[in-house]
């Protein structure tokens, strides 16, 4: 950034294009996926409106990421103002019933698993979590959190195999 402020060029498209992949995910866990790509760009515009601003005595992330909340919010405002379609009363509703089966079957799967292999399987593999996002959440190194998943899932194939009703 300092480099880009000082008009160098090419460290100005490389700094964009690492923001860039870094917005992508960072608006991908946040907005419906119709919506990440005006919101990477919207921010894109704002970081080289306002890159006069960044004091390079600071780190770079939290000012980065200061704007990209800031560009959220605005989306999520207008994703507010969207008109919607009134639902009427005689809207066709599914069949429930595989799902909730599911459910109960995967939550007595995972009572097989030691708690900790249990959330960890459940917040990356279920919920889509990352690696990251579970270390911290549960206090785990990443080594440990990858190394939970892989006995979790190690031990739920074995319990999937010695199980004979299983389609």
């Amino acid at each position: 950034m300092v480099a880009a402020q000082n008009g160098h060029g090419g460290a100005y498209r490389r700094l964009l294009g690492e923001i860039s992949g870094w917005l992508h995910r960072y608006f991908q866990r946040r907005l419906p996926h119709g919506d990440v790509e005006d919101a990477v760009q919207e921010t894109l515009l704002a970081v080289h409106r306002r890159r006069h601003t960044y004091d390079p005595r600071y780190p770079l992330g939290p000012w980065l990421a200061s704007i990209a909340k800031r560009k959220w919010i605005d989306q999520l405002r207008s994703l507010g103002r969207r008109p919607t379609e009134e639902l009427t009363d005689d809207l066709a509703v599914g069949d429930h019933e595989a799902s909730v089966t599911s459910a109960s079957v995967l939550a007595s799967l995972l009572d097989n698993l030691r708690p900790a292999q249990a959330r960890i399987i459940m917040l990356v593999k279920i919920q889509g979590h990352s690696i990251e996002d579970a270390s911290r959440e549960t206090g785990l190194s990443a080594s440990a959190v990858k190394m939970n998943i892989h006995r979790g899932l190690a031990r739920l194939t074995a319990l999937l195999e010695k199980t004979e009703d299983v389609e």
